[in-house]
């Protein structure tokens, strides 16, 4: 078979770039690699073509040569094309290079066994040498690029095996200087420089010999290249740290390292030589060049870091974020080894003013926010129980930095954290100043302010979320201040008693926090759970709440609280949250007066797996002491083993009692809108992914839109077998759009009962339409007037263009709107008349089409219906 062309080739990568393990498993993934390789050599395609085949092989090694041997394979005959090419100019030779590397890397290929990487490796280096490896290699205006192109691929190779160009330490070094890219080099030989510090540390050995040896070692390959050295014990320093590094990390390797002066001298001479190029470099190369050298220099001993200051005082004011970065990674290496108290008085200014521009984008707020945030001297660095270093960053500078509510969310979330390292560090200061003008006072209105949002009824949940993350970060930044934490506490409480519902994010803050704020905070939500009614429509929500907090210390206010509660707990959602809070009694070490009350719930409660697990429970609290009580009802890794093995073989008992959440193994959606009886109705289909006995739906509406809704039962559902549509009545409130919550109750094959979440159901405009009574004959046209004459004055009126699709008017009139039409003359005009339970009415006239649209008027007895029909004559036109 021929080589293919280059659209064939067009077609069969973007088929491979689409799906690449369905590519593979199909008939034409076999020998792509093989194709892709030989096509490389073919003189009919073009160099455009070959260039993209290596684009993929670099985007793809592993995919196409997945085992050592292939990877193995496929780099020698790349190397077989690099070698074969004209000595005319050329676009392959970069991408050639660039391939080889990746395929013997990716496929974990590299190694002193491979003919390959003996290959590759000389030809490397002798590139990055600036050697004449002959006409082959291409005139000489493309040397300077193929020099810059192996600097590249050295450095991926020391990047996977550090110390593997150990011995050519000397030759990089002796190319500084010399004319070539500097960039490309420059990093090669910080990245080796940096690996050879970290090996001879671990090692004890000396550098002079690295640093001073030339190029005549390197005629002889086999004594180049370091294929033994030892990994490091911990994990390797990345040129670019996630983080900042711990202060007793140069202690661990680095610092076993004290170069003789010979060595220091020439050392400084090599980083010296680096740091007065690296003007020359981009500011990313700049940052990781300044990354490796410190990281590399900050243990040795007797190596000040004087030969970082001509590059800070350089790099102080500059505007890059990657080189002000790192600036701040050589403050905290060094210290006030290299940053005096001018220069730091300095960057936190540059830091506090750039933080407050104006014109900046949110990113970089929040970049320098954090670089504020972790600025070493604003962090306590002593152990507990010692005095840390004091904040620099002191409230004159922060003035213009203090959180408020009209910011970003996570703008003001890091500014919030800022405002809480200032009340950790001023405590007294601002006690002298007194409460009005204090910090702590700030922040506590602050925070009033969020709990305000929150409580606001119908809110969105974006500001409650808001409102528990700055809760969570007080509480964890100010821990060691009972005086800060306490009015939290209380207001906590009062957010609580505002908005009951709620009670997922007060249980998610009690899960996160310390015991500095989540005992006492369980304690006054006890109190306003038990001290409130039981009647109200919160209900639901209190149980959830007290399933957190309740503890036996209170547990007579909490057991009158659920006495009272057991008569409102009609349906299997409100008994199962009063078992939970039972539950939580139980291990809590409740004693009598909960034997009570679960006798009584074996007897009263509706439901009867309710009244299994009261009984359960019952019998459970009765005849097992405190450890096996334990045991039965949380069977753990870390509970006691028990001395009962009928006990001990029956610790899953509960469990399988026990209704367990688990994803949903049903799918389910809104059909096709159909007008059936008096009232709206929502046609559900359901679709099984295993088979599914007993299956409930429970839904949670919006009480300002819709009437609770029955739950829906179905016997059996098994997968592949379409169940028949449900029609779930509504009962609108109001008419308008919402959406409902669905949960689901099963039994599965096993014998577990499961429950999980769906997502919600939408409810749209139009599945509220109704029309109106069948009227007689003829009657159409004058009742849909006197219905347009009786919505005015004291309804609202409007008109807007519809616009129509290549069918017309009449089929988007049969289509959507067939059942309303009072009077059609088509295809001139419709008179639509709709019922909106429970008692509005929208009348709409569609005019004469007019070019591709209509004119359409809208009157209702409704005015909160008018933006409502609007936006559905929107979409109606969208869609046709």
């Amino acid at each position: 078979m021929g080589p293919l062309s280059r659209e064939a080739w067009a077609q069969r990568l973007a088929a491979f770039r689409a799906s690449p393990s369905t590519f593979l498993a199909g008939p034409e993934g076999e020998g792509l690699g093989r194709d892709l390789l030989n096509d490389l050599r073919s003189e009919k395609l073009s160099e455009q073509t070959k260039v993209s085949l290596l684009a993929l092989t670099l985007e793809f090694p592993v995919q196409l040569w997945p085992d050592a041997s292939a990877a193995e394979a496929a780099a020698t005959s790349l190397l077989d094309t690099l070698v074969l090419l004209a000595p005319r100019p050329s676009a392959l030779r970069r991408p050639l290079l660039l391939a080889a590397t990746a395929v013997l890397v990716a496929g974990d290929a590299l190694g002193p066994t491979s003919g390959a990487s003996g290959r590759l490796l000389p030809l490397l280096l002798g590139l990055a040498a600036g050697r004449d490896l002959g006409r082959g290699f291409g005139p000489a205006s493309e040397q300077r690029p193929l020099q810059a192109t192996a600097c590249e691929c050295l450095r991926e190779l020391e990047s996977c095996q550090p110390g593997l160009l150990r011995g050519c330490l000397g030759l990089l070094r002796g190319l500084q200087g010399r004319e070539g890219p500097v960039q490309p080099l420059s990093l090669l030989l910080a990245l080796v420089l940096r690996n050879v510090l970290v090996a001879e540390a671990r090692a004890g050995a000396r550098l002079l010999s690295l640093l001073t040896v030339g190029d005549s070692l390197t005629r002889d390959g086999s004594h180049t290249w370091d294929w033994t050295l030892a990994r490091e014990r911990d994990a390797p320093l990345q040129p670019l740290a996630p983080s900042w590094p711990a202060a007793e990390e140069g202690e661990r390797g680095l610092a076993g390292l004290e170069p003789s002066p010979e060595e220091a001298r020439e050392l400084r001479a090599t980083v010296a030589q680096l740091l007065d190029d690296a003007y020359l470099l981009t500011p990313v190369a700049q940052a990781q060049l300044l990354w490796l050298l410190g990281w590399g220099l900050r243990g040795l001993r007797g190596q000040p870091p004087s030969l970082f200051k001509p590059q800070l005082v350089r790099l102080l004011s500059t505007a890059q974020q990657t080189l002000l970065h790192a600036v701040l990674a050589l403050k905290a290496a060094f210290g006030e080894a290299l940053f005096t108290a001018q220069d730091e008085a300095l960057l936190l200014h540059r830091l506090t003013m750039a933080a407050q521009h104006p014109a900046l984008p949110s990113p970089t707020h929040l970049f320098y926010l954090h670089c504020l945030l972790s600025f070493p001297e604003n962090c306590p660095l002593g152990p507990t129980g010692e005095e840390a270093t004091p904040l620099l960053l002191g409230p004159q500078l922060c003035q213009g930095l203090l959180p408020s509510l009209h910011l970003e969310p996570m703008t003001l979330l890091a500014r919030l954290q800022l405002l809480c390292l200032l009340c950790a560090e001023d405590e007294e200061e601002e006690q002298e100043r007194g409460p009005v003008q204090s910090l702590q006072c700030y922040l506590g209105e602050l925070l009033a302010g969020l709990r305000q949002r929150a409580a606001l009824h119908g809110g969105p949940r974006a500001s409650a979320t808001l409102c528990f993350q700055a809760s969570y970060l007080v509480a964890h930044c100010l821990a060691g201040k009972p005086a800060l934490l306490t009015p939290l506490t209380h207001g906590l409480a009062q957010l609580y008693q505002a908005r009951p519902e709620l009670a997922p994010h007060f249980v998610d803050l009690l899960d996160q926090v310390g015991p500095e704020l989540g005992e006492p905070l369980r304690v006054v939500l006890q109190q306003e759970v038990v001290l409130g009614s039981a009647g109200d429509g919160a209900l639901h929500w209190h149980l959830q709440m007290l399933a957190k907090v309740a503890h036996r210390d209170a547990q007579s206010s909490t057991l009158r609280f659920l006495q009272a509660s057991a008569a409102h707990c009609t349906d299997w959602g409100l008994q199962q949250a009063l078992l939970r809070v039972c539950r939580t009694l139980l291990r809590a070490g409740a004693g009598g007066e909960l034997a009570d009350l679960l006798q009584v719930l074996a007897g009263q409660l509706e439901d009867p797996d309710g009244r299994d697990h009261a009984r359960l429970y019952y019998l459970l609290l009765a005849h097992l002491s405190g450890p096996k009580l334990g045991a039965a009802l949380g069977p753990s890794l870390t509970a006691p083993a028990l001395a009962s093995s009928l006990v001990a073989e029956n610790q899953g008992f509960a469990a399988a009692l026990t209704v367990q959440e688990a994803p949903a193994s049903l799918r389910l959606r809104v059909g096709p809108h159909k007008v059936k009886g008096p009232g709206p109705v929502l046609q559900l289909l359901v679709e099984a992914l295993q088979p599914l006995y007993t299956l409930e739906l429970r839904f949670h509406v919006d009480s300002q839109v819709l009437e609770p809704l029955a739950a829906v039962h179905m016997p059996y559902l098994r997968p592949g077998r379409p169940a028949d549509p449900v029609l779930l009545p509504l009962q609108p409130r109001r008419p308008a759009p919402t959406c409902l919550g669905v949960r689901a109750l099963y039994t599965t094959p096993s014998g577990h009962t499961c429950h999980a979440q769906l997502p919600p159901l939408p409810v749209n405009f139009e599945d509220l339409f109704l029309p109106f009574p069948s009227l007689p004959k003829g009657a159409g046209p004058a009742f849909f007037e006197e219905l347009w004459a009786s919505c005015l004055p004291s309804g609202a009126e409007s008109r807007v263009w519809c616009s129509l699709g290549p069918k017309g008017l009449e089929a988007l009139v049969s289509h959507h709107l067939e059942p309303f039409v009072l009077a059609a003359q088509p295809p001139a005009s419709y008179c639509v008349a709709i019922r909106l339970p429970p008692a509005s009415r929208l009348l709409l006239r569609l005019g004469s089409p007019q070019g591709d649209g209509v004119p359409v008027a809208l009157r209702t007895d409704d005015w909160a219906v008018l933006p409502l029909a609007g936006d559905y004559l929107r979409r109606l036109a969208a869609a046709a």
